[in-house]
């Protein structure tokens, strides 16, 4: 798992459903992601397919899933956000 995403686009898809998401209990819901951080905003989380996704301190992140496909499938949709136009 390690470098298997980069920082940047880990704060960049943030952002992108932040600006553009519609707002659930949950926080910001955008192309099946849902992106919140926490109180103090040293960790923010995005959620999908079964994953979650945890972004703090230091730039360090880890992803937890039970099953691979899902891993893939959230990778996939983070992907497409960050780099749609």
């Amino acid at each position: 798992m390690k470098n298997e995403l980069d920082n940047k686009q880990i704060l960049a898809v943030y952002e992108r459903i932040i600006q553009k998401g519609e707002m659930t209990d949950e926080g910001k819901h955008y192309q099946g992601v849902t992106a919140y951080s926490d109180v103090d905003g040293y960790t923010v989380y995005l959620q999908g397919s079964g994953v979650e996704l945890r972004f703090g301190f230091h730039n360090t992140y880890h992803l937890d899933y039970q099953h691979e496909k899902h891993k893939d499938d959230f990778l996939k949709k983070l992907y497409n956000i960050a780099n749609e136009r």
